[in-house]
């Protein structure tokens, strides 16, 4: 990184935005990176900053949550530079995906001496998401999820959503076309994942990769509130697709119909509804993950044959 140009993009309503970034900065400047410092606390508005900038940049790093990802998902993708990520959302989930630390200091030694890795995108109705498309339940708990909440509670607020949220989820039917082959679910909740973790760690499936070339599936069948609860300790860990109230599908792309149009929230944010189209972009993004990381994905790709 030494000698380059960067865009620091931090989102300040993020739940850790206001922390102090003096050693942060200084940290990043010790390896001769000059840096474009923007805050804002609007996320529809980083999408112009990085537009206005990424002419006269080498990277960029962004500040904040998957919220923030989200919201910049689109003008990363179009300015094609690399990514650094200094985790300050509540749960950040795409951090923990990659192994990136979640304290600042460490999160810029990534920065600085880590290594560049490609990542794949998940695309839903034109809509771009790092970590997981879903609807039904998870809808529910978004709504309730608010900025409040999340500052007060951090990553106990989604536990608190979802204990709500289930007093109102119903029951959908939902046809899904994955890579031309149909099945039909009766269910509470799909998801559609890119990435490997999501709400707060839980994890899409045992075996997803932010950098697979594939999207993951799950289906939740209808449940009494105790079976959701027994099931939470394999959602955690990924192994809930052992389960027989738990449906897997694996394939690029996707499309889902269901029987009255449904809301989708692409990493916490409710961008589109059903009927939706699912594809991955394979490779989107460049992204500044720990050596550890790199390795520990060879080994597991070895591993699997």
């Amino acid at each position: 990184m030494s000698g380059k140009r960067a865009l620091l993009l931090v989102n300040a309503k993020s739940r850790r935005g206001k922390v102090d970034f003096t050693a942060a900065l200084d940290r990043l400047r010790q390896d001769d990176l000059e840096l474009i410092e923007a805050f804002t606390r609007r996320p529809r508005e980083i999408p112009e900053v990085i537009r206005r900038h990424r002419d006269e940049i080498d990277c960029i790093i962004l500040g904040g949550g998957d919220g923030t990802l989200n919201a910049a998902a689109e003008a990363l993708l179009n300015a094609g530079l690399p990514l650094g990520i200094l985790p300050m959302g509540t749960a950040n989930d795409f951090a923990r995906t990659l192994g990136i630390p979640t304290t600042l200091p460490e999160a810029c030694e990534v920065i600085v001496g880590g290594v560049l890795h490609p990542i794949d995108l998940g695309v839903v109705n034109g809509k771009y998401f790092f970590n997981v498309a879903s609807m039904g339940l998870s809808v529910q708990c978004a709504r309730r999820l608010t900025g409040e909440v999340k500052r007060r509670w951090g990553v106990l607020g989604y536990a608190i959503c979802t204990r709500d949220a289930l007093k109102a989820t119903r029951t959908f039917s939902a046809e899904v076309t994955c890579d031309g082959r149909t099945s039909r679910f009766r269910s509470i909740q799909i998801a559609v994942g890119n990435g490997r973790h999501y709400g707060g760690g839980l994890t899409v499936s045992e075996d997803a990769a932010i950098d697979d070339a594939r999207l993951d599936l799950y289906s939740l069948r209808p449940q009494s509130i105790w079976s959701l609860i027994a099931l939470i300790p394999s959602m955690r860990s990924g192994r809930h697709g052992r389960w027989e109230s738990v449906d897997l599908l694996h394939g690029q792309k996707m499309r889902i119909v269901t029987d009255e149009p449904m809301r989708i929230n692409t990493d916490g944010e409710v961008t589109t509804r059903t009927p939706a189209e699912f594809r991955v972009l394979p490779g989107a993004l460049s992204v500044f993950v720990p050596e550890r990381y790199v390795l520990d994905r060879k080994e597991a790709l070895r591993a699997a044959g």
